[in-house]
């Protein structure tokens, strides 16, 4: 799956290709060097630029990165590789318009998931937005050099159908909270950067904001105040720049029934424009006084 969309004046784009690294690049106007972030989408893969195209425009480098169903990447996602994301990110660092010393990241849903994991184990992600993601792997193993972590799974059992019959996937997620999962928890308390939790009260694939609230309860018990956390009344779980339409509910590749998604349309589109407006400036405060081109 590819999606674009347009360039804003005088954005640059770039078709990626280096090394294991698929996606592509978008740089602002200007000499630079401006700050970095890598864009990731969900569990639907390809590459997805539309978010990065919009970052652009406001002074920001954006890659969008796939990192399944796309060229010769895998065609499903078996195992998160963290190593290809960290290649990622230091590509991105290399280029000479780009500020160093770190980068950003931005990301919902499986690849919230992603994004927390590279904020807690990479040392080169200094600012993250995590939208409607969980503090846990999920489903899914990631590995990390010698490191494995083995993910939580859905009660399969406890899936309930819609009566629009799609399928509520939120009321089969297993509480990460529980002892017996606490293999599966990431620990947030470990990454560098700051983090923002952005999540909606209507979310009906995951209950994000519980996921969020225990990260930043980790990161207050270990003295940590860089969490903040956003919770948006009536807001599902796809969460788009400002004046997308509400995507109640949509195909997925992974299953036979359309999932529920969530949110009201009215108060999505709310949080949808409040959002777009603190994601930029989150990413600004923690790029301010870097030397980065805002």
């Amino acid at each position: 799956m590819v999606q674009r969309w347009f360039l804003g004046p005088g954005v640059q784009r770039k078709q990626i290709r280096e090394g294991r690294v698929r996606g592509a690049l978008f740089i602002p106007p200007g000499e630079g060097p401006f700050p970095g972030i890598i864009d990731l989408f969900g569990s639907t893969g390809g590459l997805v630029e539309f978010r990065a195209s919009l970052l652009a425009t406001h002074g920001f480098a954006v890659l969008a990165l796939a990192y399944f169903a796309y060229e010769d990447l895998p065609d499903k996602l078996l195992e998160l590789d963290l190593e290809y994301f960290e290649e990622a990110a230091n590509f991105l660092l290399a280029h000479p318009k780009i500020q160093r010393p770190g980068i950003g990241v931005i990301s919902a849903s499986k690849g919230a998931e992603i994004e927390l994991a590279m904020a807690c184990y990479l040392k080169q992600v200094v600012a993250t937005v995590c939208i409607s993601g969980s503090n846990a792997i999920l489903e899914i193993p990631l590995r990390y050099r010698d490191l494995l972590v083995t993910p939580m799974h859905f009660d399969w059992e406890c899936i309930q159908i819609h009566v629009s019959g799609t399928v509520r996937l939120r009321s089969g997620n297993r509480d990460s909270r529980n002892e017996m999962n606490q293999q599966s928890v990431l620990p947030v308390e470990k990454a560098q950067g700051c983090i923002l939790f952005i999540v909606g009260e209507k979310d009906e694939c995951l209950n994000s904001q519980a996921c969020a609230e225990q990260a930043m309860d980790q990161l207050k018990s270990h003295g940590r105040s860089s969490g903040k956390m956003l919770v948006y009344p009536g807001a599902g779980h796809l969460r788009e720049p400002p004046y997308a339409p509400l995507c109640f509910a949509s195909w997925s590749p992974a299953l036979p029934r359309p999932v529920l998604w969530g949110g009201d349309p009215v108060a999505h589109a709310a949080a949808q424009e409040h959002s777009w407006g603190e994601i930029q400036k989150f990413f600004r405060q923690h790029f301010s006084g870097t030397g980065s081109k805002l």
